[in-house]
């Protein structure tokens, strides 16, 4: 028992050394560090202790640090080496420093060193099998198909257990920080429709339409004829269920179809793509523009709503594998600048008319989310077990961050397809701001 305590106090003083060597230099101190015999390294001017680094296993650290990468540390999390605690977005900035932190050879060495002085452990046997396997040319019908089904087919009362009452999965618009999750993302559905302008008879798509939020909106508010489509069947299964429960089968469905193979040219007077582009795959924009332009009916506009990278965020290498997002939640996603959407946009003669940055409303959106998301984890946990809870609940913070330091942001663009130079546009955008 003796030599088993000794042992035991041994590794702890090697973990707390290692702790104090890597995170002790760190320009944050909003965190601690929590060892699984309960002892805690809080920094030396730390006082403000919003989130709590568990370690569950002496061999955490070393199975944390040895590979020091994102992918690899978001692993430890997932399969239950470390566990946090507390606001999780206030750790993103601690992961990033991690990361990106410069040592010199000396330094790696000892740390290293360390690090062979705590217990190895090996990789769970299902990470591998968590990771969606694709093939086949990327972006093309087939694996597209694959990588929305990996992401939307988690399971519809998952996804309901922390959106709100429409199940709306794209940014809201807020009055105010204090607003409810409800009432903004009623607001948001709105907005886009009067952005449409959309008017009874209007026969509208919506490319990307998810649980169908936005379409039935559009129908019950605007009178318009409405077709939703989506890559996912429970998606389109649940949408079509809540266009039934309302008897509204008459002018709006959901269909599971790729936008491309739609052949209705020129057959809609507005589109909506909401949350969509981010799928498209920056080198395939002129095919998604292209394909916008030709259901549109000359005169009409496309409203078109993406996350885009801003020129803050830090760089990776060509050669980096795919990170922790593109690896457990959005296979084969890319975030095309703004630059990149208009140019492509432009190529294809849609004219811009408008372009409406909503970046601080996203993080509020995220922040609702993961509140949702942490309140309900029970029934969370019960629907797509603990790793997918740990996915989402790590994806959800870490994209909270990023929209707010402004490592990405989210726009609104309108496009019009003109008419001999006619937008059809009125000269002001009043009515857009009607009822906000």
């Amino acid at each position: 028992m003796t030599s088993r305590t000794s042992i035991q106090n041994t590794l702890v003083e090697h973990t707390l050394q290692l702790i104090e060597e890597v995170f002790g230099v760190l320009d944050q101190s909003c965190y601690a560090v929590r060892l699984w015999d309960g002892t805690t390294w809080k920094p030396a001017s730390g006082t403000d202790i919003r989130c709590t680094i568990v370690l569950r296993h002496p061999g955490a650290l070393r199975k944390m640090l040895s590979t020091p990468t994102e992918l690899n540390m978001c692993e430890c999390y997932l399969y239950g080496d470390v566990d946090l605690e507390g606001d999780i977005e206030a750790i993103m900035p601690v992961g990033e420093q991690l990361v990106g932190q410069p040592r010199s050879f000396w330094d790696k060495l000892w740390i290293g060193r360390q690090l062979l002085k705590l217990p190895q452990i090996k990789d769970c046997d299902s990470i591998s099998h968590r990771r969606p396997k694709l093939s086949g040319k990327e972006h093309s019908v087939e694996r597209d198909t694959a990588a929305v089904t990996h992401h939307y087919n988690v399971s519809n009362e998952f996804y309901a257990t922390w959106l709100d009452r429409n199940m709306v999965y794209s940014c809201a618009v807020f009055d105010s920080q204090q607003e409810s999750l409800d009432a903004a993302q009623e607001r948001k559905l709105d907005y886009i429709c009067r952005k449409l302008r959309l008017k009874p008879g209007d026969r509208m798509l919506d490319i990307g339409c998810g649980w169908g939020g936005l379409i039935l909106h559009a129908v019950k508010n605007y009178g318009v004829e409405a077709l939703g489509i989506t890559l996912s069947e429970p998606q389109a299964q649940r949408a079509n269920e809540r266009i039934f429960a309302e008897n509204l089968q008459g002018k709006c469905r959901v269909q599971v179809i790729d936008y491309r193979h739609l052949d209705k040219v020129e057959g809609f007077d507005k589109i909506a793509s909401i949350g969509m582009v981010e799928h498209v795959g920056e080198d395939y924009l002129n095919e998604y523009f292209a394909t916008a332009y030709r259901l549109l009916k000359p005169g009409g506009v496309f409203l078109n709503h993406g996350i885009g990278n801003l020129a803050g965020r830090p760089s990776k290498s060509p050669n980096d594998k795919p990170g922790f997002v593109r690896t457990y939640v959005f296979p084969d996603s890319s975030l095309p600048s703004i630059t990149a959407v208009m140019a492509a946009a432009e190529k294809n003669q849609f004219e811009p008319r408008d372009l409406e940055s909503l970046r601080e409303h996203y993080a509020i959106t995220l922040r609702h989310w993961i509140k949702r998301l942490e309140a309900n984890e029970k029934d969370a946990k019960k629907e797509v077990g603990d790793v997918t809870y740990r996915v989402w609940r790590l994806y959800l913070a870490s994209c909270a961050y990023w929209f707010a330091v402004g490592y990405i942001s989210v726009y609104q663009t309108l496009l019009a397809k003109r008419i001999d130079g006619r937008s059809g546009l009125p000269l002001r955008r009043d009515d857009w701001y009607t009822n906000t």
